[in-house]
């Protein structure tokens, strides 16, 4: 091929990422700001959590059954109803509460201070990893860490419009996601299973459904009972459930197309964007204070994806050397095999 068709090549991939990337920020960034829509009482006014969650797993449920059942257009995953219930299911219960309080704090928090706040999922995600013993503690790690902790810190005492109860429903929400996806690297990833995000929906989602019920009938099955002005937009919900499976659709192109630390970078993009969204457009409060406060965050969300990339290249880079070892050694063995045998053919 010549000099031409390689980098005519190159091109066409870097254009391919960042149309992926694209679509992902876009799909990403309209679920975010359609789900506070429907759910804040100054704008939709159906300010219901867990049945707008169930809505969405309802739909995802159905779509990943169809694609990978019906259509066969993904493999499912080998697995025993044993298997199920040990690793499944814990996995479930903890994002079906992620989702819930997430999808909580839309209502008593902005827009722009829930992103803020979600720049400490790598910090919990690396706590939980060490307590779980899954990573091991580096000081300068947790250094990194607490840089992040005191930036997001300093954004929440500059908030306008605090809330300590919708501050509380968003760290719970990212403690549990980041107990979850420690969970799949434990239940899962260490015994050979991967799920994509088609997948995942297709033996989560159901899973997520039956723990929601419970809190679901305790908590918003009365209120809606009770009120004669409920009615089911199927335009809205409809559209919102389509843009929540698009994402997940979105995810499975942008990782498998790309990497997991890719979408990392881009999740960062996306946050600056719906912070200047939010307060543009919805016309939310953001404060010089937020933004030195999560610039001190930015910096240390942005030095762990590079040591993440550093990581990963030195990863690669010992998996290429290693085939190269290995094919080293055994030329020698073929140089020593063919020297023993001139020496034993000479001393016949």
């Amino acid at each position: 091929m010549g000099k031409g068709g390689v980098n005519e090549s190159v091109l066409k991939k870097i254009v391919l990422s960042y149309a992926y990337v694209s679509i992902w920020i876009f799909l990403s960034f309209t679920v975010i700001v359609y789900n506070k829509y429907i759910l804040d009482k100054k704008m939709f006014n159906w300010p219901f959590p867990i049945t707008l969650t169930m809505i969405h797993m309802s739909f995802c449920s159905a779509l990943a059954f169809v694609l990978v059942r019906v259509l066969k257009l993904v493999e499912p995953v080998s697995m025993s109803r044993e298997l199920y219930i040990s690793s499944v299911v814990p996995i479930g219960a903890l994002y079906s509460l992620s989702l819930w309080f997430s999808n909580s704090a839309y209502i008593y928090l902005s827009v722009s201070f829930i992103q803020m706040l979600k720049a400490l999922m790598p910090v919990a995600v690396y706590s939980i990893s060490v307590l779980f013993k899954k990573e091991s503690f580096k000081t300068n790690t947790m250094a990194n860490m607490l840089s992040i902790s005191f930036g997001v810190a300093i954004a929440a005492y500059g908030e306008a419009k605090f809330d300590s109860w919708g501050v509380i429903l968003q760290l719970s929400a990212v403690a549990f996601e980041a107990t979850r996806l420690v969970l799949i690297q434990i239940l899962l990833t260490s015994k050979g299973i991967t799920l994509n995000p088609i997948t995942s929906l297709y033996y989560v989602a159901p899973c997520c459904l039956v723990f929601l019920f419970f809190p679901w009938v305790l908590v918003e099955f009365p209120i809606l009972k009770e009120s004669s002005s409920f009615h089911f937009d199927w335009l809205i919900f409809g559209t919102n459930s389509v843009c929540a499976f698009a994402l997940n659709l979105a995810v499975f192109l942008l990782v498998g197309k790309t990497s997991a630390l890719t979408m990392n970078v881009a999740g960062v993009v996306k946050d600056w964007l719906l912070i200047g969204f939010s307060w543009r457009v919805i016309r939310d409060t953001v404060t010089m204070v937020n933004l030195i406060g999560y610039g001190v965050a930015f910096l240390g969300v942005t030095y762990y994806n590079y040591l993440k990339f550093q990581a990963m290249t030195s990863k690669e880079a010992q998996k290429k050397v290693q085939p190269s070892d290995e094919e080293g050694a055994k030329l020698l063995e073929e140089r020593e095999g063919a020297a023993v045998g001139k020496k034993d053919d000479d001393d016949s």
